[in-house]
């Protein structure tokens, strides 16, 4: 991948860009810069100085607004998904990422937020697909586009913003975008060649290729991460001078360690940034790509479909007047396979555009189907449809939150999806609620009082003997729960939601077996002394169960209401502020006591039936 004639030093045009911004009258009658040795730079390339215009505010990355505080506004966003195709789970497990993150913001009342989501329509794939499929890629795109808004909200993504690129709205957020860029001096018109790959809508280098052979048996280049085929090609394009972003964006990374998670994906973007970073080709010739936007002042143009693409997280909230309510406060969830785009190319342009780069980007790795990546050629591509169908909203959004590790690639089969299920929803939860909460239990259906002498507060919970009911052991799993929402808070915050699934199960475990260790159905209801003991494990119990519906609401929004309603929790008592835990062993009132439990709807969880594999029904 290479620009025919590009300049071997672009720092050397860089500095050449900003010494002419110093005098712009001069600038206009300057000759061309000149390459080492002397040699004028050809002018074809350099393009005079209607389009080589001062690069700006490059020494160092633009100036973040500042924007903390407990009310502060943050936008999260998933990807907008290419409209070529169905959604599968790969798709989802973006999408129920950034709800969870989005939910437990709400949860913690951290201020006004957004989620957006959507589509992006534009570029040669959906040109060609809808081509292949005898429609037009407005009506490919229509069709995509309400596939992925049904299966997002079929799923209980909360998303407050849904994009699609074919949007008036978007269309001129791009438009003015790229002015921005152009008049930044941000852009030169050059020929370039090398190596695209039509199905990721990118030129490859030389370095990601292998050889192969293609269904005939001829030898071709593919892709080495993906395995699509690769063509030659040259065209006269604009180009983005990326390379004289190499120093802001190392300078941008060192300054804002947090600004990539998880780490080894921080790690990887630094590494990319000390090799050599080649000018970004960011328009395609409209001979060969009709189906996008026109670059503006050149109908021989279009905008390279990345560009569009990205600029959808701008369009969102209001780009170019109001934007500046939300940016830069945003975090971007992303997949592995286009971090370059985002860690790389994304601030990058936005630098050039002169705004600042989005706090945080938050990168997950991909799901495998028995060991396999999905593919339709092989047929097993999971259909979300049917996995919700068969497992349930709550169900399938559990198993993905709760399995998927964004450091690693996840392996998905069905077996897998009913073991975890059963075993943490249906069976350790929904039957600890079944228990605490019967009749033979709990007979008054009332949230009973906690008893002091029989768990009295201590400071060193090794020495309990002759003070209580309660043992070691239990002082121990009240001090894990309570520490609980802490600990949740932290692991969602570093998108590590897996391990905060982890430890809510662990704990769901733990008051499984307090109950199970004291008995109550064996205390003798006519003694006063067991008696109180009894509310006592019951009253700990409902408070466990309160808190772990309460930390569930990110994820299994439907069940956790479920659970809540059942202990008779209000809505205005359902989030984390008000989430104090056993508060008459802190000496304190408990509002829940003496209260009527909610009516019983029955199971809170059924346990799932394995019948059919999940993979792709649609046609």
């Amino acid at each position: 991948m290479q620009a025919r004639q590009r300049l071997p030093l672009a720092q050397h045009l860089y500095n050449g860009a900003c010494a002419a911004a110093r005098s712009p009258l001069a600038a206009a009658a300057a000759p061309p810069p000149a390459l080492p040795g002397g040699s004028p730079l050809p002018r074809r390339l350099y393009g005079g100085a209607a389009m080589l215009r001062p690069l700006r505010r490059l020494s160092r990355p633009p100036r973040r607004a500042a924007a903390t505080g407990p009310g502060r506004r943050l936008l999260l966003s998933t990807p907008i998904f290419y409209a070529n195709g169905p959604p599968h789970i790969g798709h989802l497990y973006s999408a129920l990422l950034a709800d969870a993150l989005h939910r437990h913001r709400r949860l913690r009342g951290a201020g006004p937020g957004r989620l957006s989501t959507g589509t992006d329509e534009h570029g040669l794939k959906i040109q060609q697909a809808a081509a292949a499929a005898g429609t037009s890629p407005p009506e490919l795109c229509e069709r995509v586009s309400s596939l992925f808004h049904q299966a997002l909200t079929h799923a209980a993504v909360s998303f407050t913003d849904f994009t699609r690129t074919s949007e008036p709205r978007h269309q001129r957020a791009v438009r003015y975008f790229w002015g921005a860029l152009r008049d930044g001096g941000a852009l030169y018109k050059g020929s370039y060649e090398g190596w695209y790959c039509t199905p990721e809508e990118c030129f490859l280098p030389e370095s990601q290729l292998t050889e192969h052979r293609d269904a005939q048996g001829r030898p071709c280049k593919v892709s080495l991460e993906t395995g699509h085929q690769v063509h030659w090609t040259k065209e006269e394009n604009y180009m983005f001078r990326l390379s004289a972003f190499q120093d802001p964006l190392r300078k941008w990374l060192r300054d804002n360690p947090q600004a990539i998670s998880p780490h080894p994906f921080y790690q990887r973007v630094l590494h990319w940034l000390e090799e050599d970073l080649p000018d970004l080709s960011v328009s395609r010739e409209r001979s060969r790509l009709q189906w996008g936007i026109p670059v503006p002042s050149d109908s021989t143009q279009t905008i390279y479909v990345w560009v569009d693409a990205l600029v959808n997280y701008l369009s969102v909230v209001g780009y170019p007047e109001t934007h500046g309510e939300w940016w830069p406060a945003v975090h971007h969830v992303v997949g592995k396979d286009i971090l370059k785009f985002h860690a790389v190319y994304w601030p990058a342009l936005l630098m050039a555009a002169g705004l600042a780069p989005p706090e945080r980007i938050l990168v997950h790795s991909h799901w495998t189907v028995h060991g396999q990546k999905m593919s339709k050629s092989l047929g097993n591509v999971i259909d979300p449809f049917a996995c919700i169908g068969q497992y349930t909203v709550d169900g399938f959004r559990y198993f993905l939150l709760r399995q998927g590790v964004p450091e690693r690639d996840c392996d998905y089969y069905d077996e897998k999806v009913v073991k975890v299920v059963n075993s943490e929803l249906a069976d350790a939860l929904g039957g600890l609620l079944n228990r605490s909460t019967a009749l033979s239990i709990n007979p008054s259906n009332t949230y009973p009082c906690f008893s002091e002498s029989c768990f009295p507060k201590v400071l060193d919970y090794r020495e309990t003997k002759g003070m209580g009911r309660a043992s070691a052991e239990d002082y121990e799993f009240v001090a894990s729960v309570a520490s609980l929402p802490l600990q949740v808070a932290n692991y969602f915050e570093g998108f590590q939601i897996y391990k905060a699934l982890e430890c809510i199960v662990l704990c769901v475990r733990q008051t499984n077996s307090f109950f199970q260790r004291h008995r109550p159905w064996k205390l003798n209801r006519k003694d006063p002394a067991e008696q109180l003991w009894l509310d006592t494990i019951i009253h700990v119990t409902l408070e466990c169960l309160r808190v772990y519906g309460t930390l569930l609401q990110p994820v299994i929004p439907h069940t956790a209401d479920r659970l809540l309603s059942r202990l008779a929790v209000e809505p205005e008592e359902r989030g984390l502020s008000s989430l104090t835990f056993l508060a008459r062993y802190n000496g304190k009132s408990c509002p829940f006591e003496g209260r009527q439990l909610g009516p019983d709807t029955g199971i809170l969880f059924h346990r799932l039936e394995k019948s059919r594999h999940c993979t792709d029904l649609q046609t």
